[in-house]
């Protein structure tokens, strides 16, 4: 596949979410109580941007990883945990459960705890290569549901000398990153080359959601007739 480009950011696979004004035509028409386990302004705002109507109610799970689990295993089992959580009080809505990590040598990189620590990240990340993995599970107690994917995005750093990642860490944005920068934000500027879904790696893979979704019919496309008029209008006088 053509590598093409996106705010600065070459990526080989998969797409990066634009950037939307209000949409005036949701995507979408959502027909089922659906709750999204998270307060993550990252994840409400792609769901806002599929045009879903849903409520955000934040999880309250441990997230401590197990011994030896693996970041795969891991990511999919707190998915599962935070949908359940909510879906204990929801029995008849569909709660959609998230967890991103981000993966380098087999070792999860979390949030920094001091902005030395940041650094520390920061350059180990410099001209290689880590993985983004989320776990995601769409879960609805009443039809027994638990139905969860699995995504990975590999994300290639440039380098950049101490004195530019220090500049960035003093923007405060690292702090409350897993692993110290956001995509999404200033820290774009870090990476070379994303494959995979962009989406993901900034913590939510739409392109797994929305098929989930359209296959249990909790949502459908927001066709209309007047969209097909205003269509054959415009070719009409093409």
């Amino acid at each position: 596949m053509r590598p093409v480009s996106c705010s600065n950011i070459l990526f080989t696979t998969g797409t990066c979410p634009p950037r939307q004004k209000h949409m005036k035509h949701p995507l979408f028409t959502t027909d089922k109580k659906l709750i999204l386990a998270s307060a993550s302004p990252r994840r409400i705002h792609f769901l806002q941007q599929l045009g879903l109507d849903f409520t955000s109610i934040p999880a309250t799970i441990n997230e401590t990883s197990l011994a030896d689990e693996p970041p795969d295993t891991l990511v999919t089992r707190l998915a599962t945990a935070k949908a359940e959580s909510i879906g204990v009080h929801h029995p008849r809505a569909f709660v959609i459960g998230a967890d991103t990590v981000v993966v380098i040598e087999n070792r999860i990189i979390g949030k920094p705890n001091s902005p030395g620590h940041a650094l520390q990240i920061l350059q180990q990340l410099q001209g290689t290569s880590h993985r983004v993995v989320t776990g995601l599970c769409l879960h609805c107690p009443a039809i027994s549901l638990t139905t969860c994917t699995l995504k990975t995005t590999i994300v290639t750093f440039g380098s950049f000398p101490d004195s530019i990642l220090k500049a960035y860490i003093d923007t405060g944005e690292p702090m409350d990153k897993a692993g110290a920068y956001g995509l999404q934000g200033t820290g774009g500027f870090l990476v070379e080359k994303i494959t995979g879904s962009c989406a993901n790696a900034i913590g939510l893979p739409t392109n797994d959601l929305v098929r989930l979704l359209l296959a249990h019919k909790v949502i459908r496309p927001n066709v209309t007739d007047q969209g097909h008029r205003i269509f054959a209008r415009s070719r009409l006088y093409a």
